[in-house]
């Protein structure tokens, strides 16, 4: 009997030691989610751009060259990623929703990523980039960083915005957030990147040669080298501090560049991104995997790292472990943006694209405000009115009406320009895509396939059209007033 209990008192000895080894030896989990940018870095063959920082973690790290967004437009691709699920699983499926009296709650068994880290310990943090590298402002050090999510949330799931005030020896869970594609002219200006010739640029074969989309591109391009800079010194403050080897990065981009095929949009300017893990003596550095991806894999597989479990919920998969699990394909949904209300869903496998246009007597580029005073689009439309576009860009931007069903050969058509949707040579792939879309819709209850509330719509649109005013922005508001009565109209019409 003695010793049974000499043998339990040692084997409780050393649980408890394993124990406590695996919490110490846990890693830091980084987000660096990037706004506004396709894949145009340096480790995905763009030959413009200066990224040797991300290049280098791509590189020791594992790539996955076929990530998509489940949702191509910020809050709700952030909504889906902060939860590991669909955005049109919870209700958080329209752009900038739930923002006036009507409100948005997910449903009280799902837990936010942070809170899941908070619970097993970590110090959660959300923050922008000068935080990350230890550079803030004053004004900004204690602000927590963009979260523009479409539901009620508690903001105490976050700690800081950065993790120096963690316990000694407390591992941390960070997402911070960096601008992007929204700094073109943050980035034209900086003295500490080279910037791209403008003679040089290579555009999509969809957009015109005009002086503008030119720039624009030059300019959007010059936002990579200014990203990579900006993780340099995060990562110069990881290895100052010892925590550059326990840290695993993940690296991704909310979704596409903001452009006329790109953000708010399903087509691979929108929808796929950049995505890679850095993951020090945890993956094979290295490593290219060409399987379709989802963003929000990322949360699964940040718990996964972090030895917390993953609830049984979660639509997220991991991408390593015993319990990873391979997609077939890649769904991303758009609805509602702004005022502009659509409805649109994309398959992706690796050899074709299905896209759904759920209104399709609606043009391409719908009224909205957002969208329609920048430049780029000013200068797209006025090239089109007087005849310079060619006959590809012509129908692709300006048609007034879509077809219901679009298919793209991704391997001989990679910038999706010739639709095979009424192709009877590929009806057998037609089919497919189509019934994998319907069995989507129908396993994850795409809460989308409803049309949203007026209420919903007019009080979101209430804190819009408030906000505008405040900051008196006159010209904008008659604009958006006009776009919302069109949506209307066409609502009323059937269109």
């Amino acid at each position: 009997m003695k010793s049974v209990l000499i043998l339990f008192f040692f084997s409780s000895i050393f649980s408890s030691f394993c124990f406590l080894s695996a919490k110490e030896n846990r890693p830091n989990i980084l987000w660096l989610v990037v706004e506004d940018q396709s894949k145009h870095y340096g480790f995905n063959g763009e030959k413009l751009v200066h990224t040797p920082v991300l290049d280098e973690l791509a590189e020791n790290g594992v790539r996955f060259t076929n990530a998509s967004v489940t949702a191509p437009v910020c809050s709700t691709a952030r909504s889906a990623l902060i939860t590991g699920m669909f955005q049109t699983s919870i209700g958080a499926h329209h752009h900038r929703s739930g923002r006036g009296v009507a409100k948005i709650n997910i449903p009280n068994h799902i837990k936010l990523i942070p809170e899941l880290f908070k619970d097993a310990g970590y110090y959660t943090c959300l923050g922008s980039n000068g935080q990350a590298a230890g550079n803030a402002s004053p004004k900004q050090k204690n602000r927590l960083g963009k979260s523009d999510y479409n539901f009620q949330w508690d903001p105490s799931v976050f700690d800081a915005p950065e993790w120096s005030g963690r316990k000694q020896g407390q591992p941390f869970f960070a997402k911070i957030c960096l601008s992007g594609g929204k700094a073109r002219s943050q980035a034209r200006a900086s003295k500490d990147i080279p910037h791209v010739d403008v003679s040089k640029v290579v555009l999509p074969p969809y957009y015109p040669r005009h002086p503008v989309v030119l720039e624009d591109w030059a300019a959007y391009l010059d936002t990579f080298s200014l990203m990579d800079f900006q993780v340099g010194q995060i990562v110069d403050r990881l290895k100052r501090e010892g925590e550059f080897e326990n840290t695993v990065i993940f690296f991704i981009t909310d979704h596409g560049v903001s452009h006329a095929r790109g953000k708010q949009f399903c087509y691979d300017e929108g929808m796929m991104i950049p995505f890679f893990v850095h993951a020090p003596n945890r993956v094979k550095g290295g490593t290219v995997r060409n399987e379709p991806v989802l963003h929000i894999d990322l949360a699964a597989t940040s718990l996964y790292f972090a030895g917390i479990e993953i609830p049984k919920y979660m639509e997220a998969r991991t991408l390593f472990g015993p319990k990873a699990v391979k997609r077939k394909f890649a769904v991303s949904a758009r609805d509602r943006c702004d005022e502009t209300y659509d409805r649109i869903r994309a398959v992706r496998s690796l050899e074709f694209k299905y896209i759904r246009n759920g209104y399709p007597a609606r043009p391409h580029l719908q009224p909205c405000a957002y969208k329609d005073n920048k430049e780029i689009y000013v200068a797209i439309r006025d090239w089109g009115e007087k005849g310079k576009l060619n006959q590809v860009q012509q129908e692709l931007l300006l048609s007034p009406e879509r077809a219901k069903e679009e298919l793209y050969d991704l391997k001989n058509d990679p910038w999706e320009l010739n639709n095979l949707a009424d192709d009877p040579d590929h009806l057998k792939t037609l089919q497919k895509m189509r019934k994998g879309l319907n069995q989507w819709i129908r396993e994850t209850g795409d809460l989308g396939q409803n049309v949203e509330s007026m209420k919903m719509y007019d009080s979101d649109m209430k804190v819009y059209l408030d906000g505008l005013a405040n900051r008196g922005r006159g010209d904008r508001l008659e604009e958006i007033k006009s776009n919302i009565a069109q949506m209307k109209k066409w609502w009323k019409e059937g269109k």
